[in-house]
Order: C-alpha cells, then structure tokens, then sequence
C-alpha cells in the first residue's frame, strides 16, 4: 500500500491525471478484487463449518435410530410371543380349576408387560432449533418432522396396554389369586400359611368378565401396538437409509 501511494503522488505531481485516473481505478479494482476473495473465502469456511455441523446432526440422529430400530426388532419378535399367551389364557375359560396345571397357572396370572422406550431426544433438538435449517435434503426434512409424532402415537398405544394391565388385570387378579400359591412347596416353614392360608379361586377368576374383558383388551391392544411397531420399523429404517446417503 505505500508503493501504492508514492506512485499515486509521483502521479499527480508530474501532471499525468490521465494516468492517475488510470492507476486509480486500477486501484480500485484490486481491492475489489481482495474483498471478493475474502467474502468467498469466508463463504467457503461457512459452507465448510455448516457441513461439518450437519454431519455431526446426522451422525448423532443415526446413534439414535439405530437404538430404536433395535428395540423395534425385539418388539415385533415378543408382541407375538404376548398375543400367543393371551390366546392360551383365554382357552383355559370355563376349565376346572382341579383340571389346571401348575403351568396354565403360571400362565393365567403371568401379566407382566415390558417398558418400551423409544429415543427422540435428538430427533426433538433438530426439529426445535436451528439446526433443522442446516439441513438441505427436503425428503429427509419430512420424515424427520413426522417421525417424533410416529412415537408419540406408539407411546400412547404402549400406555394404553399398561393401564389395562395395571388399572384393570391386576386388581381382579389379587381378588381371586392369593400369592400363598407362589411360596415354595419344598420350604415346610411355609406349611402353616399354606394350609391355612387364604385359597384361590382360579374357577372363579376364568370365569369373571372382567377378567375375560381385560383379556380380551390388552389382546386386541397387543395386536394393534404390533402394528404399530412394524410401521415404525419400517419408518425408521427408511430415514436411517436416508442418513447414510447423506452421511457417504
């Protein structure tokens, strides 16, 4: 810049505005010039940290999904196991309870339900802050704001089915099982208590309608839910192919 400005006065002292006004634009040109290289430069760090930044968002999506996509697995595989066992319970209707197995026991008060949960910590933190801007891909865009609403709605099928269990199986179960039948029969000290202990009615739980609804229930909720497990699976692993078409 001080060659510049020598040159300038040399310029003008020598009368030569001619060439002055020459020398100046070439002047401005340059810095023209110099400005638009550092603009692009800037851009291309910009770009190069907003890549950086959606790489690291899809990285962090794919951990997640992939864990759901494992949990989904495992449910379409048990959701049959349940519906099959709900079906047996419901055969054992109207069986004499001296014609019940230790086993069919086993089976009518077995009411034991999995918790499920599903991630969407991450999904959550795209859709609710910036970083959903950072994302270019439009197809990517739409399956990522349906999906928390996807789990949203297999949470509330899940509850459903835990209410049942809770609020209306349990309750007719502790009418008419007594859990003396769960003490060991090789253990005398339990001798007293099983003799003179409170007996169940396993004749009269088969043969309640509450019970039978409550069944029937959580038999036709497990079927939905199963559904709901398979489109979420299938949802899940569309955007995680999504993800890594982005990410190679």
């Amino acid at each position: 810049m001080r060659l510049f400005r020598k040159l300038r006065k040399k310029l003008i002292a020598l009368g030569q505005f001619k060439s002055y006004l020459i020398y100046a634009f070439g002047e401005i040109i340059l810095i023209v010039i110099g400005i638009s290289i550092a603009w692009k430069i800037n851009d291309l760090n910009d770009i190069r940290k907003n890549n950086l930044l959606e790489q690291k968002i899809y990285f962090n999506l794919k951990e997640e999904l992939n864990t759901n996509l494992g949990i989904l697995n495992g449910l379409v595989v048990e959701y049959p196991e349940t519906i099959i066992y709900l079906e047996n319970t419901l055969n054992y209707v109207s069986v004499d309870q001296l014609n019940l197995t230790e086993g069919a026991k086993d089976t009518i008060i077995n009411i034991s339900d999995k918790e499920v949960k599903l991630l969407n910590a991450s999904i959550n933190s795209i859709i609710n802050t910036t970083k959903f801007e950072f994302i270019e891909n439009t197809s990517l865009k739409d399956l990522i704001i349906i999906y928390p609403n996807l789990i949203e709605s297999f949470k509330k099928q899940d509850d459903q089915i835990k209410a049942i269990v809770t609020n209306r199986l349990k309750p007719v179960l502790e009418e008419y099982v007594s859990l003396v039948d769960m003490l060991s029969n090789e253990d005398s000290k339990y001798d007293h208590i099983k003799e003179f202990g409170a007996k169940s009615d396993y004749t009269a739980l088969l043969a309640s309608k509450e019970y039978q609804n409550s069944i029937i229930d959580r038999l036709l909720h497990t079927q939905k839910q199963l559904d709901n497990a398979k489109s979420l699976r299938g949802k899940t692993k569309i955007l995680i192919t999504k993800l890594n078409e982005e990410l190679d």
